[in-house]
């Protein structure tokens, strides 16, 4: 009986240790969330160093596609990443303010995307952190206000037992908080495990402009 009693108790324990385990992870503050990101951005890119890859950004204005631009992609020896042009369709000429805008846009998707790690901190240091839950209530949302520009937000989508990165969301603007920015980022995961910034979206409805990037056909650096 005292043989029962004991492994009844300890599969109590252990069944208790194992619910209650995601539980404490759910229960961290903006500093162990911000730290999280902060490694997923850092483990991310050190495994990314391995791959070349395509990424395609497509231009949409008022619903039709005005340029389409492929380019491989990689990060060189210093760690910087780097773009190659493959193909370009031509912008047209008689809409410079599309192509202005364009150019814009996809600045503000280099500033966005990945997140700066030093901006990160140095908003969880300011105060500029909050969290609360992402859509549908399982998840978790760390807030980062003021990130690049008064006013702006990103917010990164976390699952709050693993601290997974599930995706990003960038509230911002293009030169006048009027001309309102949104910007979507999912994340896909590679066969070994290594996690990337797949679809972004960025939305300029001010613009009627629409910036897909697609990053795509990931093989070994050399390959």
């Amino acid at each position: 009986m005292r043989l029962i009693a004991r492994s009844i108790v300890s599969a109590v324990c252990l069944t208790l240790l194992v619910a209650f385990a995601p539980m404490a992870s759910a229960q961290q503050g903006p500093a162990d969330r911000v730290a999280a990101i902060k490694e997923w951005l850092a483990q991310s890119k050190a495994q990314l160093k391995g791959y070349q890859w395509t990424q395609t950004t497509v231009v949409t204005l008022r619903g039709d596609v005005k340029t389409t631009k492929v380019s491989r992609c990689y990060y060189d020896a210093t760690g910087t990443l780097q773009k190659e042009p493959v193909s370009a369709s031509p912008a047209l000429e008689n809409e410079r303010d599309l192509t202005d805008t364009t150019q814009k846009a996809v600045a503000l998707v280099k500033t966005y995307v990945p997140p700066n790690p030093l901006k990160l901190q140095a908003r969880k240091d300011a105060g500029k952190v909050s969290l609360d839950s992402a859509p549908g209530g399982q998840n978790i949302r760390v807030n980062f206000h003021d990130y690049e520009v008064p006013g702006d937000n990103l917010s990164v989508t976390m699952d709050p037992a693993t601290n997974r990165l599930l995706g990003l969301d960038v509230a911002t603007y293009i030169d006048e908080s009027k001309d309102s920015v949104t910007l979507a980022v999912t994340i896909g995961t590679l066969p070994d495990g290594t996690e990337y910034p797949n679809v972004i979206t960025l939305n300029a409805a001010s613009k009627e402009l629409t910036v897909t990037a697609t990053n795509s056909g990931y093989r070994k650096a050399g390959d």
